[in-house]
């Protein structure tokens, strides 16, 4: 096995006065993303955790796929402690794991450890932060906001909106989602939400009305000391009402904008802006109306809905007038971290998890309505929900060489999981949707690609089918075609071309540039990969947990070797692929040839990044999944 490297980071100073979590943790990410951690450990360490709470540790290591490490740890110390007895662990647990912390040496004494690499931040000098418009690690200043989204698009004048009110210009925040993750189990940053709520209301602010609100609770916890505070109630009246518990506007969970706004934004082609606490906002992921997505604290979610527009400088620019027409600032309804503190020692008790976790696995009244069979295998039927998979069923072939494929998508420079993998809502002229319609479910009932992520019919059908993402085979279009190379060229879906490939028994592959798979472990970007017909992926870097997913589902990772990438080699996606040496015996990072047959031949040395030999096994079986299978089988 791989021993992964440790880098360490270490913190020192304390958070200044109005400065939260996911400043802080917008900024690591983008640090650690410009160190590149990919397939690394980071153990965070220094003077700085003992200002940290276990809650702003958790952010921080939540972090950890959007800043490209293998994990973000911390060591355990009096804070850890002090959380267990918070949410209520048995005392003889708390005493085990102190103890035992102790006698392993995983116990923070204070005493710093040595790394063969690290970074120091100190965390005085963190300022209120955003990530975005299209990726985490884009860290941008508050007050340099309004700059770089006026660099986007210049201002332009407003759209009215048929049936309303209101108009709508570019850079209008038509989603602000407090979204359910680690941020929302957060209590100093929901605290914080909830207090500007309650201050802004109270000097008569209200959310714009072009803004769709949500509030997604991490836990009923959360729910719970924000009715004792009398702050849901704050929040409710500004518009974010509980919608549910999970992913939400981060997973493009953020159901349909107003048909009137969806409307103007495209005939007008708007660039509007989401705000949201999340910590994905990857392209085509949040909403397919929304180009611009920041990350940003509960807090500012609440800003923005209040201002309305991320072409504003909150550090100086009024958020919006009063009762009494006054201009009112961002520094008017921030609240002070005394006030957050006061209130999270008077309402957050360990009664409280008790309480709400005595019956977490118990299920509301819909839950246990359910109909249910006693049976150690499950019962398919016809659902298109749930489908059996195919994994198991796939033919496992003995390693041979890749004759004459073809290639399926040529792809630029950070292709995330979210630009591979289906996320959001399900159109119905897509593959998907044509799907769902031909199994006589209507429109309205199409629902998400995550809530029926247990069809792979479905999902496979929305794999590479993102809106933004870029086929370089066709210049100019954007979303998931591609080009069918029969004589013909015509252009289709991906998912279409992959069939009719299929069907003539031509092997697939995508050709992509730097960073390939970045993001969260996404387990169908890899499912739909394979599902497709795609034998092989041929980048110039991939993320680790994508990479290792792909192996994961018996395909092919390939890197080319320095220097050489598609433009190098200038691919047109027209060229047949051959990869040769697979047919003798495989090992860890060994080169292989691939030639590109197009108008010249080309002949390509890449590096095999099937990293281990626990990694090889899995290759050869055709996925971790029938290897698992047949070890099984033989016991």
């Amino acid at each position: 096995m791989l021993i992964p490297e440790v880098v360490g980071m270490r913190l020192d100073g304390a958070l200044s006065e109005g400065i939260t979590a996911t400043d802080l943790v917008l900024t690591i990410t983008n640090l650690l993303r410009t160190k590149g951690v990919v397939g690394k450990f980071v153990e965070f360490y220094g003077p700085g955790l003992k200002w940290l709470s276990l809650a702003d540790r958790a952010t921080i290591a939540n972090m950890a796929p959007e800043y490209g490490a293998t994990c973000g740890f911390f060591p355990i110390d009096e804070e850890t402690i002090k959380y267990l007895k918070l949410t209520n662990r048995d005392a003889d647990q708390v005493a085990l794991v102190e103890a035992y912390a102790k006698a392993q040496g995983l116990w923070n004494d204070g005493a710093e450890p040595t790394f063969k690499d690290s970074i120091e931040l100190d965390l005085t000098t963190i300022l209120p932060s955003l990530a975005g418009p299209k990726r985490p690690q884009d860290k941008i200043l508050l007050k340099d906001l309004k700059a770089t989204a006026l660099a986007l698009t210049s201002a332009a004048s407003s759209v009215a909106i048929e049936g309303k009110d209101f108009n709508l210009s570019h850079h209008d925040v038509v989603i602000a989602a407090i979204t359910s993750c680690t941020n929302t189990s957060n209590p100093s940053v929901m605290i914080g939400a909830g207090l500007l709520a309650r201050k802004a209301r109270q000097l008569g602010l209200r959310a714009k009305p072009w803004v769709k609100t949500s509030l997604a609770p991490g836990s009923q916890v959360v729910t719970e000391y924000l009715e004792r505070s009398g702050l849901l109630e704050d929040l409710e009246s500004l518009g974010f009402h509980i919608v549910g518990y999970g992913c939400t506007t981060c997973i493009g969970n953020s159901g349909p904008l107003d048909t009137a706004i969806t409307q103007a934004i495209d005939t007008n082609d708007l660039t509007v802006s989401g705000v949201l606490s999340g910590n994905r906002n990857f392209e085509g992921r949040i909403n397919a109306h929304v180009k611009a997505n920041y990350l940003a604290s509960p807090p500012l979610v609440v800003a923005f809905a209040l201002a309305g527009t991320t072409a504003i400088n909150l550090a100086q620019d009024p958020i919006g007038k009063g009762t009494n027409g006054q201009d009112i600032f961002l520094k008017d309804i921030w609240p002070s971290t005394q006030e957050i503190k006061d209130i999270i020692e008077k309402v957050i008790t360990p009664e409280i998890f008790a309480e709400r976790y005595s019956t977490v696995f118990d299920g509301d009244i819909l839950w246990k309505a359910v109909e249910s069979t006693l049976s150690k295998t499950y019962t398919w039927n016809d659902s298109t929900y749930i489908k059996h998979p195919p994994y198991f069923e796939m033919k496992i072939d003995k390693p041979a060489d890749i004759e004459n494929a073809k290639i399926l998508a040529l792809l630029g420079d950070s292709i995330t999981t979210d630009h591979i993998s289906p996320a959001g809502s399900i159109k119905e002229n897509s593959p998907a949707g044509k799907y769902l319609l031909s199994k006589s479910v209507p429109e309205k009932d199409f629902n998400s690609y995550g809530s029926r992520r247990g069809n792979h019919e479905v999902m496979m059908r929305g794999t590479f089918s993102n809106i933004r993402i870029k086929n370089e085979m066709l210049p100019g279009v954007s979303g998931g075609y591609t080009k069918l190379l029969d004589g013909q060229d015509q252009q289709m879906s991906i998912y279409d071309a992959s069939i009719a490939y299929m069907k003539t028994n031509v092997p697939l592959v995508i050709i992509a540039g730097k960073e390939y798979g970045t993001g969260s472990s996404r387990d169908w970007a890899a499912k739909g990969t394979r599902l497709l017909g795609v034998k092989a992926v041929i980048a110039e870097s991939f993320e680790r947990i994508h990479r290792s997913n792909l192996v994961g589902m018996g395909v092919l990772p390939l890197e080319f070797m320095p220097g050489t990438s598609r433009k190098t080699l200038n691919l047109t996606g027209t060229e047949q692929v051959s990869i040769q040496g697979l047919s003798a015996d495989i090992y860890p990072k060994m080169a292989l040839k691939i030639i590109f047959k197009g108008t010249t031949e080309q002949i390509v040395p890449v590096l095999v990044r099937i990293d281990t030999e626990d990694e090889i096994q899995y290759f050869l079986s055709s996925g971790i999944l029938p290897f698992v299978l047949n070890m099984l089988a033989k016991q």
